[in-house]
């Protein structure tokens, strides 16, 4: 059975109306903006969501992106007021924030920022000696980005941030730099070595102060204890007499014996290191005795012989 003629008509008008529908609905994702054209004449921004697109009427003249955007320029020849060439290579930081302004304010935005930019390096360092330029990077980018900022604004375009990537100098000049810090590296480090060799020394006489002070505080130790020992050898002695003493006078000595104790006490003095001795009376007579009694025994012993 053939299928009937206006059911395929219907089915293939049905086809090409999902087809034109699919082709003109645009979805607008975040941070990303339409510029639309309707006629060939500027009609509207589209933003965020979910757009539809008169076929064969209106078109979508740019897809704008809103975030920042970072384009890093080659290096541009310089010279600085003193007649010195450089190579200097920038880094812009910047951001669409009108994109009507941005679809038709320029032709080829990018190639009129790079231009704008080395346009401006130049002036500005065409004002400043080469000291200055390589001391004075942030001088730099601040100015340049007020400058280049106010530049674009018709663009639609807000410049964020500039930052000089490198300053290249001509070869005579970085080889005069280079000895340079040559010599700051090897003064840094003969003042490094000098200061570890102070810190040596001070360690060193350090210690030999600390051994002096601890021999010293040994013979003091040892002066103490040897002056206690002898200080406790002489009171043990003292001790010891003091109780021979009392062990005597609880014997109730004699006359006899008490001069014994005295010619004892004389004998031990004599054996010391005295040139002159003092004998006292009672002794004296103690030493006759001695002798009498010796003599009288010696001529016994002979008569009984």
């Amino acid at each position: 059975m053939d299928i009937p003629f206006t059911p395929i008509i219907v089915i293939i008008l049905l086809v090409v109306i999902i087809l034109v529908l699919a082709t003109n609905l645009k979805i607008v994702q975040q941070s990303k903006a339409y510029v639309i054209e309707r006629m060939g004449a500027f009609h509207a921004v589209w933003g965020v969501g979910v757009h539809f697109k008169i076929p064969f009427i209106e078109r979508v003249a740019k897809a704008v992106s809103l975030k920042e955007q970072v384009v890093d320029f080659a290096p541009q020849p310089v010279i600085t007021k003193d007649n010195v060439t450089m190579q200097i290579d920038t880094v812009l930081y910047f951001q669409i924030t009108d994109p009507k302004l941005y679809t038709y304010g320029v032709e080829h935005p990018m190639s009129a920022i790079e231009n704008l930019t080395a346009t401006t390096l130049r002036n500005i360092i065409g004002d400043l000696e080469l000291d200055q330029s390589l001391t004075s990077r942030d001088i730099i980018n601040s100015k340049m980005r007020s400058i280049l900022d106010e530049a674009t604004d018709p663009w639609g375009i807000k410049v964020n941030r500039v930052e000089l990537k490198n300053i290249i100098p001509p070869r005579e000049i970085q080889d005069a730099m280079e000895k340079q810090m040559k010599a700051e590296r090897e003064r840094r480090e003969a003042i490094l070595q000098a200061e570890g060799q102070k810190q040596s020394q001070i360690l060193v006489a350090e210690g030999e102060k600390q051994s002096v002070i601890l021999r010293a505080d040994a013979a003091k130790q040892a002066a103490i204890m040897k002056a206690e020992g002898e200080a406790e050898a002489i009171l043990k002695v003292q001790q010891a007499t003091a109780e021979a003493l009392k062990l005597l006078n609880e014997a109730g000595p004699t006359d006899a014996v008490l001069k014994i104790k005295a010619l004892e006490a004389f004998a031990a003095a004599a054996n010391g290191q005295a040139t002159k001795l003092i004998i006292p009376s009672e002794i004296q007579g103690l030493a006759g005795l001695c002798a009498s009694a010796k003599a009288a025994f010696e001529s016994g012993a002979n008569g009984k012989a």
